[in-house]
């Protein structure tokens, strides 16, 4: 791995569950370790999301929708404007 073009912004997402089985080159731990390279693990799906958007993924809320302005409520949003779009082509 070449170290020249890494600004510490770079890296990789991984599930949790494989942290522990983890092999990596000297290098790469080296770029980890000085901060130039990062692995980011996730246990859940909302983790990524979360990471890779900057931006909560979201819960349903108690009336089954999802809280206002998360990557969740947005993407609920835009499928139910496709289905609405569908329906109304048929």
């Amino acid at each position: 791995m070449r170290l020249k073009g890494l600004t510490g912004t770079q890296g990789v997402l991984i599930p949790e569950s494989n942290v522990e089985d983890l092999m990596l080159r000297q290098d790469i731990v080296e770029a980890v370790q000085t901060k130039k390279f990062h692995i980011w693990p996730a246990a859940k799906i909302e983790q990524g999301v979360e990471l890779l958007t900057g931006v909560s993924a979201g819960l349903k809320n108690g009336s089954g929708s999802f809280d206002s302005g998360t990557v969740f409520a947005r993407v609920n949003k835009r499928l139910t404007e496709m289905a609405k779009t569908l329906k109304e082509f048929e």
